[in-house]
């Protein structure tokens, strides 16, 4: 984003007064980046924040829906990044509103996205933010694999084992069901299992959730 478009420049400013817990001078830097914008991509981006400051639900789908309307109609790379974080936005607000068959379409519209977020805090935000909106709204049963891990993640916590959670967090907070993420999360079982960190009745459950992943290694090549 250009640092000396108007627009991105009452955003930035507007984001600096909620850091600062200056919600209403917030409100009314994002409303005049909205006013200012002069296109449906300084439009897209001025609809995002002002969206953070609406006092119902309704209002606050209605501008989330704005956003997205306008990044279809900007249609190129430059919103391409962004529609994780709008689908996800989407779904939150449909979730507010308690509808959950809306927002779990939403959340999984922004998994398809998810990729193309850039690597980074933020993007492990966006994709922890989405896996959670994916597990609260599911529309199918759980995956076998919930039921042993959270409650040895929840002996985990009580007892702050940082380096099982370490290593098992990342991949379980942001598993949103794709092969690829449940080998990410069968990997990371895996190295815990054998490492021997875990009292011999953990280990055990740690196994019972492992066997529920799927083996999604390739074969080994001759």
């Amino acid at each position: 984003m250009d640092p000396d478009n108007p627009v991105v420049r009452l955003c930035v400013q507007g984001m600096q007064a909620e850091a600062e817990g200056r919600d209403a001078d917030a409100r009314d830097l994002f409303q005049r980046a909205w006013e200012t914008a002069g296109d449906d991509y300084e439009a897209c981006l001025a609809a995002h924040y002002v969206a953070r400051h609406q006092p119902t639900p309704e209002l606050t789908l209605h501008w989330n829906q704005e956003c997205l309307n306008r990044a279809d109609r900007v249609g190129d790379d430059r919103v391409k990044g962004f529609y994780a974080s709008l689908h996800l936005n989407m779904g939150k607000a449909y979730q507010d509103l308690g509808e959950p068959g809306k927002a779990h379409e939403h959340f999984a519209l922004a998994a398809r996205h998810v990729d193309a977020v850039p690597p980074g805090q933020y993007g492990d935000w966006v994709r922890f933010a989405i896996a959670e909106g994916l597990r609260e709204n599911g529309q199918h049963e759980p995956h076998p694999v919930e039921e042993p891990l959270s409650g040895l993640l929840a002996r985990l916590c009580a007892r702050a084992d940082l380096r099982a959670l370490g290593l098992i967090l990342p991949a379980y907070l942001g598993n949103l069901g794709t092969d690829e993420d449940l080998v990410r999360l069968a990997t990371a079982l895996r190295m815990v299992h054998a490492s021997r960190w875990l009292p011999e009745d953990e280990q055990e459950t740690l196994g019972a959730a492992i066997a529920c992943l799927p083996d999604l290694r390739p074969a080994p090549t001759a």
